[in-house]
């Protein structure tokens, strides 16, 4: 079996769950498949660093003797707000030696002003998307996704976003079953896929000002099974339907329909994720009325049908040795 070698890099202000998250999947991984992965971390100086929370990181070495890794990943956090000259000069001159490159959260901002992104499709927290768009053009950022592969690079949203990602290289590398079995193990319920939005529905929303659309909202959610129309939805409010529809679309920031949509799509996928309900059953339950609907709406925003969407989530074999 060929041993990958991942090497994670450290600096001061680093996040770090956006180390220790990927860490753990990969060496789940590796007791699960011995010799699948060596794992180290390097930092500038091999001096321990201090993460964004106050805890101290100790690196196995330095960046100048750390070789080339099989996969480098650079993790996030304030660090890569205002980052040492000399480690975007590294990361220029050695991180596409690499077979792959990996970012989680914030690193991505690292990996644009090395020009590692330029050309490429990438993500980051949704705070800082526009961050990254803005001050690196040419990178062609994709905001919604939980992470996004573009050949050997490979970019994640926040924190624990980074999981997931792990997760999805795990299941390149060694297939699916473990790396489902090291979700296990580690408490992930939701192995997200990586089309899956940042948001949830009321994440994605704002929340209204005026006491009747909050309690529309809250509505919506709770009973994404109801008559949910414009007309009945305005009626619940108090308010005439074009004057609901006007209110709703300027305090939430997105039209009813829109809302109503992505509350159903949410609520479907919870229950594909956590319960053995039929497609039909599921889809009744969550407002789509047939499963023709349903397929339809998940093909359009998820890029695969219900049924295919749960396969992702079903449990594999048995955990991996704990360490």
């Amino acid at each position: 079996m060929e041993q990958r070698d991942v090497l994670i890099v450290l600096f001061d202000g680093v996040q770090a769950l956006d180390v220790t998250g990927p860490v753990d999947v990969f060496h789940g991984a590796a007791q699960g498949a011995p010799g699948a992965y060596r794992i180290r971390t390097a930092g500038l100086d091999g001096t321990p660093v201090r993460t964004t929370s106050g805890l101290t990181l100790v690196p196995d070495g330095t960046l100048a003797d750390a070789g080339t890794p099989h996969t480098l990943l650079v993790p996030g956090g304030q660090g890569t707000r205002t980052p040492d000259p000399r480690l975007i000069d590294w990361l220029r001159g050695n991180a596409h030696r690499a077979r792959r490159k990996v970012s989680v959260c914030s690193g991505a901002l690292l990996l644009a002003e090395a020009g590692l992104l330029d050309g490429r499709r990438a993500t980051t927290h949704w705070l800082l998307c526009d961050t990254l768009a803005e001050r690196f053009p040419a990178v062609q950022v994709e905001p919604e996704p939980i992470y996004v592969r573009d050949g050997d690079l490979a970019t994640s949203a926040g924190v624990t976003a980074g999981i997931d990602l792990a997760l999805a290289l795990v299941e390149e590398d060694l297939g699916r079953d473990l790396a489902l079995t090291v979700a296990r193990h580690l408490v992930v319920f939701l192995r997200r896929p990586g089309n899956q939005t940042q948001f949830s529905a009321q994440l994605a929303a704002q929340t209204a000002e005026r006491r009747p659309l909050r309690d529309v909202q809250q509505w919506i959610t709770e009973h994404p099974a109801s008559d949910l129309s414009v007309d009945a939805l305005a009626d619940r409010a108090g308010l005439s339907p074009r004057h609901f529809a006007r209110a709703f679309r300027d305090e939430v920031g997105m039209t009813p329909g829109r809302y109503v949509d992505r509350v159903r799509l949410e609520a479907a996928r919870r229950c594909l994720e956590d319960t053995v309900d039929g497609i039909e059953q599921v889809s009744r339950r969550c407002g789509y009325g047939t499963p023709e609907a349903m397929r339809r709406a998940f093909v359009r925003v998820l890029g695969a049908s219900p049924a295919e969407y749960r396969r992702r989530f079903q449990p594999a074999g048995p955990s991996p040795r704990p360490a």
